[in-house]
């Protein structure tokens, strides 16, 4: 048996096994090649995280100064993505410069959808973990349950499940129920952040994972819960706006998280 695996392997080995690889270092310009390092490593942390699903859901990054976007490879896990094979697309999903890979088309509904109406959003991640997915699906959604959930609830929004996002015509009913929040829940299906560079949205999906973690926890023990007054509630928008975004915030936070993606595999900004 072990000799009928190994004959297997090497017959599959070179197509299974291997994955192109080739450098764009030098070959964008530079702004290009910062969103593709930056971009490749939040896929990285996400992996990390356990917040992946197999090759599906999707990071993706404007190209700054253009209408151009950066997602990954179609079959690629999330620890496979290196700043090099991020696919750059049109807001069509129409593949650009020559990518040996493809997207997955319907996976890039739901940023197409975003940032053809969200200009001041660079990156957008839309994931399935179990904590989003639950507490989108249950009644009344997030909770004023604890710190973390203050930074998701001062900007959070809802969409209704409408089965797979592949319906040209849910990209306007989605751009509504976003309008200019950075955090969404959709129902049945997943949570979703954007930020104004990847650090921010990463930071942002930090928080709404925490919160719906949190959350759910709370729920299984059964036990009373202390509930946040709506008053502070109201008043955490403009403490979030210091506290997860500029020098506080992002720019503060993703340095550290790139030097720690850099510890965890260097190979992401190949």
């Amino acid at each position: 048996m072990i000799n009928v695996f190994v004959r297997v392997i090497k017959t599959i080995g070179d197509e299974v096994f291997q994955l192109e690889k080739f450098s764009l270092k030098g070959k964008v310009s530079e702004q290009e090649w910062q969103a593709r390092v930056d971009l490749a490593a939040c896929y990285r942390l996400v992996a990390e995280h356990r917040w992946g699903d197999l090759i599906y859901t999707h990071l993706s990054a404007r190209v700054p100064n253009t209408e151009h976007y950066l997602v990954n490879a179609f079959g690629l896990t999330f620890d496979e993505v290196t700043a090099s094979n991020l696919v750059k697309v049109d807001l069509q999903g129409n593949v650009l410069d020559g990518s040996p890979y493809q997207i997955n088309p319907a996976g890039f509904t739901i940023h197409s959808a975003i940032h053809e109406v969200r200009h001041d959003a660079q990156c957008v991640i839309h994931l399935h973990t179990k904590a989003t997915i639950a507490v989108a699906t249950v009644q009344g959604g997030l909770k004023p349950w604890s710190q973390y959930a203050m930074f998701s609830l001062s900007s959070l929004s809802y969409h209704g499940y409408e089965g797979l996002a592949v319906d040209e015509a849910e990209k306007a009913r989605l751009q509504t129920d976003l309008g200019q929040t950075n955090h969404m829940l959709l129902h049945n299906h997943g949570g979703l952040t954007l930020g104004a560079t990847v650090g921010d949205a990463f930071m942002r999906f930090y928080d709404l994972q925490r919160a719906c973690e949190i959350q759910m926890e709370l729920l299984k023990s059964g036990q009373d819960v202390i509930e946040i007054p709506q008053g502070i509630v109201d008043g955490i928008y403009a403490q979030a706006n210091i506290v997860h975004s500029g020098e506080t915030g992002g720019q503060k936070a993703w340095p550290a998280m790139l030097r720690r993606a850099y510890k965890l595999d260097p190979t992401f900004c190949e």
